[in-house]
This record gives structure tokens, C-alpha cells and sequence, in this order.
């Protein structure tokens, strides 16, 4: 029996590497939920076709379906087949574009053996969470580690509670890299933990700290609309940022419409690691749909959102506003603010000729809640308006009256807190 394992996952490094998509059979049907976990022989009518989410420099060894199933050449498919033939299945594949044969891996052991206590952090999921048992009991595990005496005989297999993990013993990996084959990436998950009691202890309570606001955002995004789960907005890490982190969400509105959502900006100081709300707000703006023109896929690449999603490049830049000057956010959570942000990259209409672009901060939505409850206390919800250069003309004339008038105007339009990048003027 071998006493090392590792956690196989594709090799991202390559700048250039392709992308696959979904698995289909003969008839277009998405195979996946056919053989996820399924320790029973499927027949296909014909081999399966696997297209190209992205493509590129092809590989040895991919995951499709987005990361569930392994995709390989007949070089690795031999080499599992040999080493393995009890813990996976080969079901022969075409790969759009490549004339030479592939082989779609299903892995059908499932082995119980995290050692919660060596890993560096398991997160245990939630009812809401929906993830039943044996398929998803931990909502993620971070710096695995396994007790190898309880895997037995298998090779190659998932572990119980986090299938999203392929792991195979150490024999299998060394055949793996002696093939020569690409697309391979190999991460040790026996020996000592990497990380110290101390450390451990104080992500403990971390966690303890940052879970209920994070569940309180969540359980209020869910209320204004459909919750994008597939799309991933890019993070950044700061320490501009209460607790070091900002995400965004993304909500699916009525009429067609898309909410932009900040994350972070609640969330309690880290490092005094007491209860608060951090800044005591986050930032909304809500645009409509087809202003987001990416597949949700592509969102992946978290640089993409940034140079093509005109709604994320603007909130951004007023959120580093807000972080910067205590009197903005302040401000904003008090009634209306004007700002101005560089209009580099943003849609011409929103440009005036000083290569700015204002913004109303604070605007009252019959839509949406002005604030929403956390377990430390309530977070506002500030809208983030567009304006048009006009707009932004007239409110600077007005001085102290200019934000009042134009929130009137824009709530006589329906529309107070929406932005678009082609409308009339209120002005």
C-alpha cells in the first residue's frame, strides 16, 4: 500500500492553454450528472464530443464540466487503465478540433479518509448549501491532508464529503510524469500539516468572525433576485479593506435588469477581530442585462471582467473612492454624494469632455432596501448612479440643492437608481 497520495487537478499555468466545455453524447445531452459518482457501467450510442470553452494549446490532461470529469490522451487513459481498472472507467471521446482519440475518465471510488484535524481548514456545509451527503459534506477543504491506512486498496478515487478532489497514490503519479504527458499538476495531501496550532487557532476564529456577516450579505442578495452562482467577478485582497478581502455578487433582477453587489466592505475589522460592520456599507449598481455581453464562463478570468464590463469598471473605481475618503463613505451613508472617477475605458456617452464621469451616491430605490441586517449591526445599501456629463453640469451648479433636484427628477423616471450607458437627461 502506498503511504503517499496527491490531488491531480490541471496544470493553469500555461498561458495559452485551451479550455473545455461540457461533455455531450450523440444527442448533445450533458453527460455529466449520468456518471458523477455513478458506479454502474452507462452505454453511449456513439463516443462522447467534448467542444472548446477556450482554445489553445491542447493538453494531455484536462477537466471538463467544469472540473468534474478528467479528459486525457490514450497515452495517460493507458496508463490508469493499467494501473487502475478498478477505480476508473474510460468512456472513448472526440475533442472539437483534434483528429487523434480521448478518453473521457470517470473515477468511481470513494474513499472516507480526510483527516479534518491535520488539513489546514474544512468548512462544513449548510442545509442551504444543498449539498447531501456523501456528495458534498464539506463545503471546502483547504491544505488537505488524508490518513493513507484508510484508503485501502484504491489508486485513483474521490474522498467522501469533497468529490471535487482526485487523488491518486504515488505510484500512479510517478507512471503519470514519466509518460511525458501535459496538463498535469500534483499537490501532496499526506505528511505533516502545513500549518501550526497557532495558526490554525487563530483561522478558527477568523472564521468564526467573518462567516456571519458573509451568510447575512447572502441571505439579503437572495432576496433582491436570482443569485448568479456560475459567474465568478474577480477578488482582490487589501489592506484598504476591513478584513483584507473584497468579492462581488451578481443578482438577476426583474425587467431584464443586473445588480452589481460589493462584498467586504461590511465585513468586521481582522485586525482587531471584534464584532463590527467594517465601513458600515456596500455598493450597489444595478444596469441592464445586456450590458454584461460575457459568457458567464469567461468570467473566470477575472482580468477579463475588469477590461470588458463597463458596470465593474466604474463601481470599482468608486469603491476605491470610499475606501480612500472617510468623508465619501460617510457621506453616502448619510444621504447623497457627487463624484467624479476617471471615465478611461467607460462608455462615451457617460464621458464628459474632462475625460470624467460623475456618479450619485445614496439614491433611494423603491426596489431595493436602503439597508439590510448583519448579526453586528445593519449594513447601507448605496446605489451607485451613472450620470450623464449634462447631469453631472447641472448638480455642480446647484451646490447643496443640485444632488436633491436630480434625485427627484430621476425618481419621476421609475428608474432613480439605474444606470445605463445610453439614456435621455433629467437635465
Amino acid at each position: 500500500m502506498s503511504t503517499r497520495y496527491f490531488r491531480l487537478n490541471e496544470d493553469m499555468s500555461g498561458p495559452d492553454r485551451w479550455v473545455l466545455h461540457d461533455t455531450l453524447d450523440a444527442q448533445g445531452r450533458k453527460v455529466g450528472p449520468r456518471l458523477y459518482l455513478n458506479d454502474s457501467p452507462i452505454r453511449f450510442d456513439g463516443p462522447l464530443r467534448v467542444p472548446l470553452l477556450h482554445p489553445g494549446h491542447p493538453l494531455d490532461f484536462s477537466l471538463a464540466d467544469a472540473g468534474d470529469f478528467p479528459v486525457v490522451t490514450e497515452r495517460v487513459a493507458t496508463t490508469l487503465a493499467e494501473l487502475a481498472p478498478n477505480d476508473v472507467r474510460l468512456y472513448p471521446a472526440e475533442v472539437d478540433s483534434r483528429p487523434e482519440p480521448y478518453f473521457l475518465v470517470q473515477v468511481v471510488r470513494l474513499v472516507k479518509c480526510i483527516d479534518e484535524a491535520a488539513s489546514e481548514e474544512v468548512r462544513y456545509g449548510e442545509p442551504e448549501d444543498d449539498l447531501p451527503d456523501p456528495l458534498g459534506y464539506y463545503l471546502s477543504v483547504y491544505g488537505m491532508r488524508i490518513d493513507p491506512f484508510k484508503v485501502g486498496d484504491a489508486r485513483v478515487f474521490r474522498p467522501w464529503g469533497y468529490p471535487a478532489a482526485l487523488l491518486v497514490a504515488e505510484d500512479v503519479k510517478d507512471a503519470l510524469e514519466r509518460t511525458g504527458a501535459t496538463g498535469l499538476d500534483f499537490t501532496e495531501v499526506t505528511g505533516p500539516s502545513p500549518i501550526s496550532d497557532e495558526e490554525r487557532a487563530y483561522r478558527r476564529r477568523c472564521n468564526e468572525l467573518l462567516d456571519p456577516p458573509m451568510a447575512a450579505r447572502l441571505a439579503a442578495w437572495k432576496s433582491l433576485g436570482g443569485l448568479d452562482t456560475l459567474a465568478v467577478a474577480p477578488r482582490d485582497g487589501s489592506y484598504a479593506f476591513p478584513a483584507h478581502r473584497l468579492n462581488w455578487a451578481i443578482i438577476h433582477r426583474e425587467a431584464g435588469r443586473i445588480l452589481l453587489v460589493s462584498e467586504g466592505l461590511s465585513d468586521p475589522f481582522i485586525t482587531t477581530l471584534e464584532p463590527s460592520v467594517g465601513f458600515g456599507l456596500e455598493l450597489a449598481l444595478e444596469t441592464e442585462e445586456t450590458a454584461l455581453p460575457l459568457d458567464r464562463f469567461e468570467l473566470v478570468d477575472n482580468m477579463e471582467l475588469e477590461r470588458s464590463w463597463w458596470p465593474h469598471k466604474l463601481l470599482r473605481r468608486v469603491l476605491e473612492e470610499v475606501v480612500v475618503h472617510p468623508h465619501v463613505r460617510e457621506g453616502a451613508k448619510a444621504g447623497l454624494v457627487v463624484l467624479e472617477v476617471a471615465g478611461e475605458g467607460l462608455p462615451a456617452d457617460l464621458v464628459g469632455e474632462a475625460g470624467r464621469v460623475g456618479v450619485l451616491l445614496g439614491l433611494d430605490s423603491r426596489t431595493l432596501p436602503r439597508s439590510f441586517p448583519t448579526p453586528f449591526g445593519d449594513v447601507r445599501l448605496v446605489t451607485v448612479k451613472a450620470l450623464l456629463p449634462s447631469e453631472l453640469e447641472f448638480v455642480v451648479k446647484r451646490g447643496a440643492e443640485g444632488p436633491l433636484e436630480l434625485a427627484r427628477r430621476f425618481t419621476r423616471t421609475g428608474e432613480e437608481h439605474v444606470s445605463r450607458a445610453s439614456r435621455h437627461g433629467v437635465v
